[in-house]
């Protein structure tokens, strides 16, 4: 993969130790990181030695470096300064792993926004040890850059070969996400949605919106979202430019997605976008925030705490991550993922969140 066009390095950051972020961070050192461009790690030393521990894989020698700008080329660290738990373990909720995996974050996004790093790529965290280290705000990447950066609006999107799925709403109970769909907050979405995709190398995209309701609600009979909010929001999207269509079902229209109907869907809530994501490709799905300023994209598994120091975590979500940061700071979005491009891998084992 060439690197022209991504001028600074990458930044990583290492996730929750406790889980398998280290792990498929060292795994796909191993493999493909003369592939990227100079890749930037934030952390800690430790982690990255257990990782690689749990990996069976020699632990990287690697140079400690105060500021991307020193690196010239290959891979350095800048560690976090947080310290190994007098009681650490893989798959354990540690408020001392839950500082380090923010602390790596808002320094990654300080260097983003510095025009330091090119692009910061993220390894999971977990929300537990987040709150039990007293961050109780910040219940996902998402809310922790929105604070960093004070942006007005973000938007999580799922991205894999054939589908690439906005949302509407993430972290919300599933009572107060349908409450979430409102004409207005469907039209700052569409807007978003449509910006940040012509800003990667797809413009004038095909944004299908999904219903809410079974059926669509079958003219009000079983909700009238539809009618009320999500038909007339379409219709405000289109008076603007944007080529929003929908509401269409949403058991349909993920799969006139993947066969290359629309570029994008604006799914309503967590799991109807997420599920349709990972059940389509689990391990070539990434993630990308929107409405921040600079390229965020992340692996769309979790911690795994179930597998965590087993030595059994995939690195496919990681190296995904990585090409997709890439492709999303040269603006060829399109030409990476086309819309119909189906993935026909069905993995044996996953990294579960």
């Amino acid at each position: 993969m060439s690197s022209q066009g991504a001028v600074n390095p990458l930044g990583i950051t290492m996730g929750d130790p406790a889980g398998i972020g280290p792990e498929v961070l060292i795994r796909t050192l191993h493999v493909r990181a003369s592939e990227h461009p100079p890749l930037v790690l934030i952390g800690s030393r430790w982690a990255l030695a257990e990782g690689a521990a749990a990996a069976g894989l020699p632990e990287p020698d690697l140079p400690e470096i105060a500021t991307p700008g020193e690196l010239d080329a290959g891979v350095g660290i800048i560690d976090t300064g947080i310290k190994r738990p007098a009681g650490f373990r893989f798959g354990a909720v540690d408020p001392a792993c839950g500082a380090h995996a923010v602390l790596a974050v808002e320094r990654a996004a300080e260097l983003c926004m510095a025009g330091r790093l090119a692009a910061m790529v993220t390894a999971p965290i977990n929300k537990e040890a987040v709150h039990a280290a007293g961050y109780v705000d910040d219940i996902g990447h998402q809310e922790i850059l929105a604070r960093i950066t004070q942006a007005a609006l973000t938007a999580t999107m799922l991205m894999t070969p054939g589908l690439r799925v906005v949302h509407l709403s993430t972290h919300k109970p599933l009572t107060e996400a349908a409450r979430y769909v409102t004409r207005g907050n469907v039209l700052a979405k569409l807007r978003l949605a449509d910006r940040s995709l012509s800003g990667w190398g797809l413009p004038r995209a095909r944004i299908a919106v999904a219903a809410l309701n079974p059926h669509g609600g079958e003219g009000g009979m079983l909700g009238r979202e539809e009618i009320e909010e999500l038909g007339p929001a379409v219709g405000d999207a289109r008076a603007q430019g944007i080529d929003a269509q929908g509401p269409i079902p949403a058991d349909s229209v993920f799969n006139r997605a993947i066969a290359g109907e629309f570029d994008a869907v604006l799914a309503l809530y967590h799991d109807q976008g997420h599920i349709a994501v990972k059940v389509h490709d689990f391990h070539g799905s990434t993630t990308a925030t929107l409405g921040i300023p600079f390229v965020r994209t992340s692996v769309d598994h979790g911690t795994a705490f179930d597998i965590a120091g087993l030595g059994r975590a995939d690195p496919r979500g990681m190296a995904a991550a990585l090409d997709a940061a890439t492709a999303l700071v040269e603006g060829r979005l399109a030409s990476l993922w086309p819309a119909a491009a189906n993935s026909a891998a069905v993995p044996a084992q996953r990294n579960h969140p």
